[in-house]
């Protein structure tokens, strides 16, 4: 099938990709169109960005958690519906696994794809440099991605100019389109109001930034000047045909589920936002009604749920908060010792704990349910992609089955667990990690569950089975 698409890159992470992405995504908007968004690799904010902008859920598509065939199925299942896909990179964009692959870059994501390139140059402090350095990106080949008596193919097909002076990007466009097979489509200057503040674990959310949307209205006006939209659209519409079938594998599992519906707590909140539209889905797609609360806000789990999803965020913004909302935390209680099947992640897993550090060293109580504490380290901890492997058998299968998972984090805990052991990709790094039981599980690593569906069908065949025994109405008491 034909889907217009293309896909926002750059050398390097810091170039501008998420600004212009979320400014050609809100003039896409004002122009009426309606576009599908993407996320090149394991990233929760920068879709929380797009999601903002377009007003449906951003997806993630990535080259390491899933094979070929299942990141086109993902991809073409979204763009499907839209008039137009708008992928963003990650990092440089021949960046991948172990820094010294193109395995899981965004280039590869294009390869895999065959979506045409739009790479974002940030030209501040240099001028003719630039045209070197985008020849670099054009001509590079990976090692090893080159089969036997074939071109290697970047994708690039354009160039978008950023922080660069309208005085100084006539004559630049000129040089660069005289001197290689690329199109500038435009240039952006400095626009000083639109910046989208960092933190500890990157950009702060969408929530968190006053008059989000007149920014967004104000790029995309600068962006409607500056950029050949209409010659964007069209390189769009140019993409080849994309076969996005679903892997018989995945099919098989879906087929065989047991169509019921079983509702499923979602903690989803400012301190819990961190979930993969994908994997939620999924859980839809295998018979779960999805229960959206707030473990901030309300005061007890939805009543009448069979089982719970704590994902992950930024809980320890929020400790006090949390803390303080004792009638949630003995709900929590009260339904988990009951038997409610569970799954935590990162945030998710912290909030679990007896207690927890928060950004201003302060330690606050918590659920209890895993008896140790959070506590803040001074670095990324157990940083990047892991394969995750049962050390015994547990809620998702047996011993040896594995999924794959990504894991970002600067608090440690004190009892990590040792269910599963996890791998590094490329590496002889790994360890012990997540606790585990016949009803839960709970970890600092992110599972992508389309790189093993059969997890998912496992959590929610847990949730029926626990539920006929001993049905959980969690939000009574006990």
């Amino acid at each position: 099938m034909r889907y217009p698409r293309f896909m926002i890159a750059a050398p390097a992470s810091g170039s501008g990709k998420t600004l212009i992405t979320c400014g050609i995504l809100q003039a896409l908007v004002n122009r009426k169109w309606k576009p599908a968004s993407f996320k090149c690799g394991p990233d929760y904010i920068d879709p929380l960005f797009h999601t903002k902008v377009i007003g449906t859920p951003s997806r993630n598509l990535d080259t390491f958690f899933t094979p070929a065939q299942t990141v086109r199925y993902l991809f073409g299942r979204q763009a499907a519906q839209a008039d137009v896909s708008v992928m963003e990179g990650v990092m440089g964009f021949y960046d991948g696994v172990g820094g010294v692959t193109a395995r899981a870059s965004s280039w590869e994501l294009a390869d895999v794809t065959d979506t045409p390139v739009i790479l974002v140059v940030n030209a501040k402090g240099m001028s003719l440099s630039a045209v070197p350095l985008i020849q670099g990106f054009l001509e590079f080949c990976p090692q090893g991605e080159r089969a036997a008596g074939t071109e290697h193919n970047s994708h690039i097909r354009g160039v978008i100019l950023n922080q660069i002076s309208p005085a100084v990007y006539p004559g630049l466009k000129e040089t660069i389109e005289a001197a290689l097979p690329v199109r500038v489509f435009g240039y952006v200057p400095r626009v000083e109001d639109c910046v989208i503040e960092s933190r500890h674990l990157g950009l702060v959310t969408p929530d968190e930034i006053a008059g989000l949307r007149d920014k967004l209205n104000k790029l995309a006006e600068v962006l409607e000047k500056t950029l050949d939209l209409d010659a964007i659209l069209q390189m769009a519409g140019e993409a080849p045909d994309l076969g996005c079938a679903m892997s018989d594998d995945i099919r098989t599992i879906v087929e065989k589920s047991l169509r019921e519906k079983l509702r499923i707590a979602v903690a989803r909140d400012e301190a819990f936002c961190f979930y993969y539209e994908d994997n939620l889905e999924l859980l839809q797609t295998l018979g779960a009604e999805l229960v959206f609360f707030s473990p901030l806000h309300d005061k007890e789990l939805p009543s009448n749920v069979q089982g719970l999803l704590l994902g992950g965020g930024y809980p320890e913004l929020y400790a006090g908060q949390l803390s303080a909302n004792a009638s949630m935390l003995a709900s929590l209680r009260r339904a988990i010792r009951a038997g409610l099947p569970y799954l935590a992640e990162c945030g998710g897993f912290l909030y679990l704990h007896d207690t927890m550090e928060d950004m201003q060293g302060k330690i606050w109580p918590m659920a209890g349910i895993i008896h140790g504490h959070v506590h803040r380290t001074n670095r990324l901890t157990s940083f990047g992609y892991v394969t995750l492997t049962a050390n015994r058998p547990q809620i998702f299968g047996e011993t040896g089955c594995s999924i794959r998972a990504h894991e970002f984090h600067y608090f440690d805990s004190s009892e990590n667990g040792d269910a599963f052991h996890a791998q590094k990709p490329g590496s002889s790094r790994s360890w012990d990690c997540m606790v585990a039981g016949d009803a839960f599980a709970a970890g600092f690593p992110h599972l992508y569950y389309y790189s093993n569906p059969e997890f998912a069908a496992r959590f929610l065949r847990q949730c029926r089975l626990t539920a006929s025994q001993t049905p959980v109405s969690s939000g009574e008491k006990q």
